[in-house]
């Protein structure tokens, strides 16, 4: 009898045994770290830096295995430095950062779009200026961000008004620098976009002279870098199920949208209420009128060597049916 339990257990902890190592690959893959998603993204970016604050993404994409890493940039064209180096997977940005990052040799693909905002940037003055036009900027200094998309508003504002791009002098500056510039006196004008605009109005008492309608679209668009989203289509489409949700947030009660933000971007409730209610917070996918408007804008910057080479928009937009 003795010699029969012994080699009942000697099988029962053999049994046990081979089940626990069977467990154990199993054990070790729920252990495994989660895979990074890394937004870059804009303060002044109200769709993402709200969802941002919410954790919504967060909670959505916990059970693909998942994790969130936002990472601020001051403006869309370091956005696009930051992903073409590889130091983020997603971004969002204006339409002119795309171009001048594509004819860089970047290796994004488009992958959505925010639809047209034209009366979120525009040409500024001070109060007192004795600037009413924008043919009263021949000779004159303007501040603007370089590859921004207000560089292609003022492009055409200058086309529109009988200017040539080298009738006025450009400052290339941030919008943090820009400001103290045009608040000094150093500069005569500044091509910018909301809520820097709306803080420059409510604050400063800046007088626009003209803004982007019928003249310009101001599209923003969701990038990702070309092998993310080749490999997470999943993660992408989810992505943008939350970004239309909370785009619908915002316009359905957008004075709550702008407390909400109004500690994360400091700056007032109403500065921030003005600024939202000029985009349209409305995000769809690619069509191919939007990237035919994209390339207008490229041949544009080519025509006038602001880019090295003319580009093709569709080669980084593989997702258009």
């Amino acid at each position: 009898m003795k010699h029969f339990l012994n080699n009942f257990f000697s099988r029962r902890q053999a049994i046990v045994a081979m089940a626990l190592s069977a467990l154990l690959p199993l054990n070790a893959s729920a252990q495994k770290s989660p895979e990074p998603l890394r937004i870059g993204f804009q303060k002044s970016a109200s769709l993402l830096t709200l969802l941002k604050s919410q954790g919504t993404l967060e909670k959505r994409l916990a059970p693909l295995g998942v994790e969130v890493k936002w990472v601020e940039f001051p403006a869309g064209p370091q956005l696009l430095e930051g992903l073409n180096v590889g130091s983020i997977d997603f971004g969002y940005v204006g339409e002119a950062p795309p171009i001048f990052a594509q004819a860089a040799g970047a290796n994004f693909i488009y992958v959505g779009y925010e639809l047209p905002a034209p009366g979120a940037e525009a040409v500024i003055v001070p109060k007192d200026s004795a600037i009413r036009s924008v043919s009263d900027l021949k000779g004159k200094k303007v501040a603007l961000n370089k590859g921004s998309n207000v560089h292609y508003l003022l492009v055409r504002l200058l086309e529109k008004h009988g200017l040539k791009y080298d009738d006025i002098q450009t400052v290339f500056l941030p919008p943090a620098d820009a400001r103290a510039a045009f608040e000094r006196g150093s500069v005569d004008a500044w091509v910018i976009w909301d809520p820097f605009l709306a803080a420059a109005e409510r604050q400063l008492g800046a007088r626009q002279i003209a803004d982007g309608r019928g003249v310009v679209n101001n599209h923003a668009f969701f990038l990702a870098a070309r092998t993310y989203a080749e490999r997470r289509q999943d993660v992408i489409n989810l992505l943008f199920e939350v970004l239309s949700r909370q785009g619908q947030s915002i316009t359905k009660d957008y004075r709550s949208a702008a407390q909400a933000l109004s500690p994360l971007q400091g700056l007032t409730p109403d500065v921030i209420e003005l600024s939202l209610r000029r985009y349209s917070h409305d995000v769809r996918p690619l069509n191919t009128a939007v990237i035919a408007e994209q390339q207008k804008i490229a041949d544009v910057f080519s025509d006038l060597k602001l880019i090295p080479r003319k580009i093709s928009v569709r080669d980084a937009a593989p997702l258009l049916k």
